[in-house]
């Protein structure tokens, strides 16, 4: 069984959107699906068969205050507007299909970050509830965004311990991978003083997580060099941006092109994609 693996980066995977686009051209559904963050949240069109869904989305919403704004700081904790982005939109502005949503027969799986154990946990994704609860938390970043209650527990972003969960996808008996990453060939994470600062500001109250931020990057290059040795043993195919995009980009040119470039560049490698289905 083939899946596809998303990776996130805020804005960023409007690049994997544009390759799920061209998957839904060609008609192509992944029975097994697994993500983290703006990735598996894009994913989620996909799976309801919404084609430019997450582009008409920040290109309507993108500099609009309610979705992205300090003035949400003071409703939310939070740099975006999370009741205008998990509720207004899917459920008036730009409709979400619940029902096709539903219709799908596969495996979706979203990574969110357990704040107290400092893991990665998998939520079965056809179980989201009405207030997207699950996709609030796979896309908290820590000091963006308030960490989100679920079942008891707070969880933050999936991609502070698993950010592109292909291991989990591997353990799963998946032998062959669609792997879409939101950064070019050759870049490597750096330590970052953000992360650090973070660390520290949340290490008393979540002390598991420190140690999560600090090797964050190094977690990072490892598991891209993972993704690597699976596509050069003929396992997974990589498909990522050839420029970089900012994570806040603001241009909706940019944007508009970047959604372009993954759908273009999924084109081109479609006939092996379909490979991964044999």
């Amino acid at each position: 069984m083939p899946s596809l693996i998303l990776e996130g980066g805020t804005l960023r995977p409007i690049f994997s959107a544009g390759v799920m686009d061209a998957l839904l051209d060609e008609e192509m559904m992944f029975p097994y699906c697994i993500g983290v963050s703006a990735g598996i949240s894009n994913g989620f069109s996909y799976i309801s068969k919404q084609k430019r869904r997450n582009l008409e989305i920040v290109e309507q919403y993108r500099n609009d205050p309610r979705y992205i704004g300090y003035r949400n700081f003071l409703r939310h904790r939070s740099l975006f507007g999370l009741d205008f982005i998990f509720g207004e939109i899917p459920g008036q502005l730009i409709p979400f299909d619940m029902e096709t949503f539903n219709s799908y027969e596969g495996k979706l799986l979203v990574g969110v970050t357990n704040a107290l154990t400092g893991r990665p946990e998998y939520m079965d994704g056809l179980q989201i509830d009405e207030a997207m609860t699950m996709l609030r938390a796979t896309c908290a970043i820590p000091m963006f965004f308030p960490a989100i209650e679920m079942n008891g527990a707070k969880y933050y972003d999936g991609g502070l311990t698993d950010p592109i969960p292909i291991r989990k996808a591997v353990e799963d008996g998946n032998e062959k991978h669609l792997i879409i990453l939101t950064q070019p060939k050759g870049y490597v994470k750096t330590f970052s003083k953000q992360n650090a600062a973070v660390a520290r500001l949340l290490r008393r109250k979540y002390p598991l997580l420190e140690e999560i931020l600090l090797t964050r990057h190094e977690r990072y290059n490892e598991t891209v060099a993972y993704c690597e040795r699976l596509e050069q043993e003929g396992q997974a195919i990589i498909i990522r941006p050839k420029v970089p995009l900012d994570s806040f980009e603001k241009n909706v040119g940019k944007l508009r092109d970047t959604c372009q470039h993954g759908y273009d560049l999924a084109m081109e490698h479609m006939k092996d994609i379909r490979k991964l289905f044999h």
